[in-house]
């Protein structure tokens, strides 16, 4: 695959390397196509080169694209990573809601439940960019807010609404639902999260993360059951 020579905006290579492929054809890919291959390359710049030191042009060179192009749909580095945040939140959020509500097995439930929220919280990639927010938010505060209000707050609110669900259905008894899922998720999250952080452990593979969730769960449910 030939990849489009990086150039900011107005640049003449990128300008014709944009003509060039599309004079004559339909356009390869459609703009979501182009996003999404953008926002898998800034995941992997930002995670692994820190916010500082990533530019458009290292993004674009990963996605394949022109910065042109680029440009065209993200002004700027802020807007590149807050829709890379809240992409993975949209679906995370997407998959607790669904499955709410689904069967009777609360514990199974409850566990399935909290498997996403392991899956989105100790994926690699997820906590190397949290190594790089933590390390870049004394020069960059607005990043680390942008993760803080498009990550950490739906995530919790998700869960919260999951937990409230099934409270109405009568499947557990609790006196703060918000509460109860930022209890749920330290337990859940925390001590992986440290120890791969400070570099102490490897990431939780998907079968940890798996075990962790069916653990915390087990335990949760001990004190609130109906």
């Amino acid at each position: 695959m030939t990849i489009a020579k990086a150039a900011r905006p107005g640049d003449s290579n990128g300008v014709a390397e944009e003509a060039r492929r599309g004079r004559g054809r339909p356009q390869l890919r459609s703009d979501d196509e182009t996003r999404a291959r953008i926002l898998e390359a800034a995941r992997y710049e930002f995670s692994h080169s820190g916010y500082a030191t990533t530019g458009m042009e290292n993004v674009a060179r990963r996605a394949g694209v022109s910065t042109k192009t680029l440009y065209r749909l993200f002004p700027n580095k802020a807007a590149v990573f807050e829709a890379m945040v809240t992409e993975r939140i949209e679906v995370f959020v997407s998959i607790v809601k669904l499955r709410a509500c689904d069967g009777g097995d609360i514990e199974a439930a409850l566990t399935e439940a909290l498997t996403v929220c392991a899956d989105l919280m100790l994926d690699g990639e997820v906590i190397a960019l949290q190594r790089v927010i933590a390390g870049d938010s004394d020069k960059f505060p607005d990043v680390a807010q942008t993760f803080f209000h498009k990550a950490i707050t739906p995530t919790q609110t998700a869960l919260a609404n999951w937990l409230r669900a099934q409270q109405k259905r009568g499947t557990i008894a609790l006196d703060d639902a918000d509460s109860a899922a930022g209890m749920l998720l330290g337990m859940l999250a925390m001590q992986p999260l440290r120890a791969t952080m400070f570099g102490h452990l490897p990431a939780p593979s998907k079968e940890e993360r798996a075990q962790r969730s069916a653990i915390c769960a087990k335990l949760f449910l001990s004190g609130c059951r109906a």
